[in-house]
Parts: C-alpha cells; sequence; structure tokens
C-alpha cells in the first residue's frame, strides 16, 4: 500500500506540471566577449560576492578596477615598489575575505624584492574604488630558492579559511624534495585562520599542534598549483597543477580531505617522474591529463561554472593552456572527467588565468591584456 501511495503522489506531481526536468544541454559554442584592453599582464580576475565591479590584478604590481564596464584610471592597488616582477614573479593573487562588506579586509601574494612570497592584508572602505594603500598587514613570508614556481594563488574556502597554494620552490624536477617534504611550505596547499592576525592554525590540520611538521600545511605534493577552484556546489576542490616537460594535470578532491598527496616529483601526471616504476599507493590521480604535444605547455586553471548567462554550462570545469590557449571542460561525476568537451574558440593569444565575477560568471586573462567573458 506504501509503495501504490508513493506511486500515486509522483504521478499526480507530474500532472500537476512539477516533472524533473532534465537539465538545459551543453551549448554548442561560447562566445568570448572582450571586456577591457591595454591591460598589463593580467594574471587574475576576481569581486566579492554580489559586487558588480571587475577587479583585476596585473603582474606589474596593480590592482584595476572595471566599473560599469569602464576601466577606472586610478589603481585600487599599487605596490610596484615592494616587488620583483617578470617571469613567474610579481603581484600574483587577491582575494576578498568572505565578510568583505563589514570588514573591507583583502589579501594579496607577490614576490618581494628579494624574490620571496609575501601575503599580506590589506584595507578597503567596501564601497571605495581605491584601497588604502598603506593599511599593508603581514600575514605569511617563505623564502624562495629559485626565481620560478612561485604558485601565488589565494582562495578562501567554503570553510571561511585562507587557502595558499605554493610551488616547489622552482628550478627543474624539484631538486631540494620540497614537494614531499612536510618540515618546508614548497609544494604545498596550506590552510590558516586569518580572521584575526597573527594568523591561527584550524584545529583539523593535518600537523596542527605540532612543531617538526608545518602547522599550515593541508596538503603535499605539488609542483605549481598556478590556479585552483572550489565549487561552491559540491565543495570539490579542483587544483590545476603545473608539469615539468611532460604532462598538465587537474586533480578533484572533496575540500575536507585533508593530507592529499597529490604525487610530484614521485609522479608527473599520471606517470612516474625520475624512474621507471613508483610507488603509487596514497597518491592523488588526476582526473585529468593532457600532454604537450600541439604546442601545450602549462595549465591555466579556471572555475566550475556557476554563473546564470549559460545554462548548460552549470557544473563544468574550464580550463586553458598558456602556450596553445586552448578552451576545454569537464564535468566531475562519480570521481572521473565526464561530458569532456574541447571549444572552439578564436585566437585568445597566451591565457594567463581564469576569473570569476561576484555573480559567478568566468573570464579569461590573456597576455595580450584583453579580459575576455565566456557568454552564449
Amino acid at each position: 500500500m506504501k509503495n501504490m501511495a508513493l506511486l500515486l503522489v509522483i504521478a499526480l506531481a507530474c500532472s500537476d506540471g512539477l516533472r524533473v526536468q532534465p537539465p538545459p544541454p551543453l551549448p554548442e559554442s561560447l562566445t568570448m566577449t572582450p571586456v577591457v584592453t591595454g591591460l598589463s599582464n593580467p594574471l587574475y580576475l576576481t569581486a566579492p560576492t554580489g559586487d558588480t565591479r571587475l577587479f583585476i590584478v596585473e603582474q606589474r604590481g596593480t590592482i584595476r578596477v572595471v566599473k560599469n564596464g569602464t576601466l577606472l584610471p586610478a589603481f585600487y592597488l599599487d605596490i610596484r615598489g615592494k616587488l620583483t616582477s617578470g617571469g613567474e614573479q610579481g603581484l600574483l593573487g587577491m582575494a576578498f575575505h568572505p565578510n568583505f562588506a563589514q570588514n573591507g579586509f583583502f589579501f594579496i601574494n607577490y614576490t618581494d624584492l628579494n624574490g620571496d612570497t609575501k601575503i599580506e592584508r590589506y584595507h578597503a572602505t567596501p564601497s571605495s574604488d581605491v584601497a588604502d594603500a598603506n593599511s599593508g598587514t603581514h600575514v605569511l613570508g617563505f623564502p624562495q630558492p629559485f626565481a620560478n614556481h612561485n604558485g601565488g594563488h589565494l582562495l578562501f574556502g567554503p570553510d571561511g579559511m585562507l587557502w595558499i597554494g605554493t610551488g616547489d620552490g622552482g628550478s627543474g624536477g624539484d631538486p631540494q624534495g620540497n614537494g614531499q617534504k612536510t618540515t618546508t611550505l614548497l609544494g604545498k596547499m596550506l590552510r590558516i585562520n586569518v580572521n584575526t592576525l597573527p594568523y591561527t592554525i584550524p584545529s583539523n590540520n593535518p600537523f596542527a599542534g605540532q612543531t617538526t611538521n608545518r602547522p599550515e600545511i593541508w596538503g603535499i605534493g605539488l609542483r605549481n598549483p598556478w590556479r585552483y577552484a572550489f565549487d561552491r556546489t559540491t565543495n570539490l576542490l579542483y587544483v590545476a597543477d603545473v608539469g615539468q616537460n611532460a604532462w598538465e594535470e587537474v586533480h578533484v578532491v572533496p575540500s575536507t580531505q585533508a593530507s592529499v598527496n597529490y604525487g610530484w616529483n614521485t609522479m608527473e601526471g599520471k606517470h612516474c617522474y625520475a624512474a621507471t616504476t613508483c610507488t603509487q599507493t596514497g597518491l592523488d590521480i588526476p582526473v585529468i591529463e593532457y600532454g604537450h604535444d600541439g604546442g601545450n605547455c602549462s595549465i591555466a586553471g579556471g572555475f566550475v561554472y556557476r554563473g546564470n548567462s549559460v545554462p548548460g554550462l552549470v557544473g563544468h570545469y574550464l580550463y586553458s593552456d598558456l602556450c596553445t590557449g586552448f578552451l576545454k571542460s569537464f564535468k566531475h561525476s562519480n570521481g572521473a572527467a565526464a561530458d569532456q568537451h574541447d571549444w572552439t574558440v578564436p585566437d585568445l593569444g597566451s591565457v594567463l588565468s581564469f576569473g570569476e565575477d561576484g555573480t559567478g560568471e568566468l573570464y579569461i586573462l590573456s597576455a595580450n591584456g584583453t579580459v575576455y567573458r565566456i557568454d552564449p
């Protein structure tokens, strides 16, 4: 009788127009709409939730604001006198505090005049188009033994913590073995609480309370996680780790999963790096990898689309490559990449990064100085 009643309820729901609709199909094509041009190596784009402005990080050490479709002449922030820029160095990342509308705090990641990593907090009146350049407060810093593999991305996770992706220290092949060491911050995914400064260590970090291993560490085994992203619906963490000579990769793990070992330098992508065979036990295997054939060279990780303009793209993770500028996407399903798609796009130049605005729409940033919005 219970089953019959359930079937009756379902039948009535369908007859009342409540039938569950399938998701909209993937669109046949996407449009790359230029939003702003003339920028200097735009490396990232972000905005506080619900804010209609676009905040664009330029490698040289400046942050620009696009308001009502216009690039404002005044810098939101200018720290050119504090950093080294060029190659893989410069102003590399920016993140607004989840409570920015109340506290006015945002955070930046850059390489200082010695080439070392510095993370600072700044303050701005939330509605202002210019931040307080004198409000910089030290958060975290550590030396970089070489000029490359500086990571640089900053994101607040669904847990409200600040996540910091760090490179392995540079050179080639991780000569210092930093990726697998738990005594260094290099080659890691870090997770700290910056609601007050000095920062504190979340109690569920793997090495919280320890003195030998760095308590800031959340995950290990990264080469250069130039860009990573949280899916706001599933809370999955997508990490695009730049490869060495052969393989680029994307990992997808629950953001609640601590102690993830992304594999470097035991592995590059799904392959043993320096040995014919290697022990892969305990290593996270990427859901996507691609080789350097056709001129590919360095993955530019993106975001899972959760905007409104392209309904058929919702739930798909988009990514590109610095050298070839392709646009590809996939949907994560049952631990694997599904619905993989290679989009036909115009020449985007060297794709440096992706960005997400305050409403969830996605953008592509190019070394040609242009920011493109992904439209239907």
